[in-house]
């Protein structure tokens, strides 16, 4: 598996003579391992315990330094354990529950729990609606999964997804404040999937889905949708669209191009790539074209399709185009890929219009590596971090999600998603706006709160919302 420079952490018992650190640091080096720190665990007569920190760039080299290191003698350099600090900062999870009330006295103890808590459950009981003032309901997330569709790592199932899940909780309240909680469901039959949630539903007040398998995520979400009265928001059809039209929305100011005169080729007919088309006919666009593994999605086509992309196919490509993806890119405008690894070549990207505009989003290997296209593309963006003009998640569901919670929202509809679009992008000045800046950065504290305002503002003025605005 490739990493990025992650640090491993070896710990070695290494006999106390001159020259065995020395010995050790080569044979590393030799290794391709770069160093970090080194301390001392324990000191004895015979013996030191030391902790060396070294970079590394795949798992394969973790297991030739070992092996290295363990040639040379246990009586000289015995390996004690090889912890990655991935690993490290998932162990225990990386989330936990916290009391936001300290109990120090039997006064909180009455108080937090009998006989005072009787109290507020009387008053929910007789008032529901309190719920989401006097518990945590108001600012509760469940981000739900069955693992079939894990960035980057496919079925994997539900456990196995779970450090996602978490990670995603984390980003919930670090740009959000939200208290996300993962749940992870057994099953892939979307009955069970719609009924296990509606069932839970009372202990939040939203729902996230997350890494559900097309084409059933569609059905999931709208039957949840129909059935609950909280918002429910697949944040990889829904969250994907957002952040890239954003980013398209700035990349096309860049260029000088309107949405409604641009030809665009989308690249995937999944989760994303039909929620991405749909925002963007919303938006203006005219002409989109579709493909999926067995090329342009067209009106009358019979081979690999399903309900879905002939839906799909009713909205788009309006000039009923057929062939390959790469008869799809010739003469467009827009490039979006939300499908797979290095499926697009240079020599495609050469038959765009002048100023084409690509977003290569597979990940973590982009439809096509952005290096190979500078000076072909006018403006680049990627799903990945390690690049200019990240399409990333991240810079819509927490202010979404913030704003939906404390607006009362009772869905998430078109008009707040789109209102997130436009917050997002006008986060960036238009003066400051250049080939390389189309996005906001995730840590820019402005984004989630802009999000926030707009999308309260959206649900007030399409009447789902049930609180005042404060």
């Amino acid at each position: 598996m490739k990493l990025t420079e992650n640090l491993v952490t070896f710990r070695l018992r290494l006999k106390n003579i001159p020259g065995t650190l020395g010995m050790v640091l080569s044979t590393i080096g030799k290794q391709g391992g770069n160093m970090g720190n080194v301390q001392i665990i324990k000191a004895e007569k015979e013996f030191k315990i030391r902790d060396l920190g070294v970079y590394v760039s795949t798992d394969k080299q973790i297991k030739e330094i070992t092996n290295a290191l363990s040639a040379i003698g246990k009586d000289v350099v015995e390996v004690i354990s090889v912890k990655d600090k991935v690993f490290e900062l998932h162990e225990k999870g990386k989330i936990y529950l916290n009391n936001r009330i300290s109990i120090t006295t039997f006064e909180d103890l009455s108080r937090v729990y009998t006989p005072g808590v009787a109290k507020v459950c009387k008053a929910i009981q007789e008032r529901p609606e309190l719920a989401k003032e006097y518990t945590i309901i108001k600012n509760t997330v469940a981000v739900v999964t069955d693992g079939t569709a894990v960035l980057g790592l496919g079925d994997i199932g539900p456990v196995a997804s779970m450090p996602v899940m978490e990670g995603k909780a984390m980003l919930f309240k670090a740009f959000g404040n939200i208290d996300a909680f993962p749940i992870l469901l057994d099953t892939k039959n979307v009955d069970e999937i719609v009924k296990t949630v509606i069932n839970i539903a009372p202990t939040f007040g939203g729902i996230n889905l997350e890494d559900i398998s097309a084409p059933r995520c569609f059905e999931v979400e709208k039957r949840l949708k129909e059935s609950l009265k909280i918002p429910v928001f697949h944040d990889d059809q829904h969250g994907t669209a957002v952040v890239c039209f954003a980013g398209l929305i700035n990349a096309l100011k860049v260029v000088g191009k309107k949405i409604e005169n641009t030809a665009i080729v989308i690249s995937g007919a999944g989760a994303a790539g039909t929620s991405i088309a749909k925002i963007l006919l919303s938006a203006g666009a005219k002409n989109i074209v579709v493909c999926d593994t067995a090329g342009i999605i067209y009106k009358g086509r019979k081979i690999n399709m399903n309900p879905d992309k002939d839906a799909l196919a009713q909205i788009t490509n309006p000039n009923n185009e057929k062939g390959t993806i790469a008869d799809a890119i010739k003469g467009k405008d827009v490039f979006i890929g939300v499908s797979g690894p290095n499926i697009v070549t240079k020599d495609m990207i050469k038959t765009m219009n002048k100023d084409s505009i690509v977003f290569a989003m597979a990940n973590p290997t982009p439809e096509i590596e952005p290096d190979l296209i500078e000076g072909i593309a006018r403006v680049i963006a990627t799903g990945r971090s390690d690049y200019h003009n990240q399409v990333n998640n991240v810079l819509c569901f927490p202010g979404l999600f913030r704003g939906a919670l404390d607006i009362g929202a009772t869905i998430i509809n078109d008009e707040m998603k789109m209102a997130a679009a436009y917050a997002i992008a006008n986060v960036i000045d238009e003066d400051h706006l250049s080939e390389d800046y189309i996005i906001p950065s995730a840590f820019n504290e402005k984004v989630h709160k802009d999000v926030a305002s707009a999308v309260a503002n959206a649900a007030v003025k399409t009447g789902v919302a049930t609180r005042q605005m404060l």
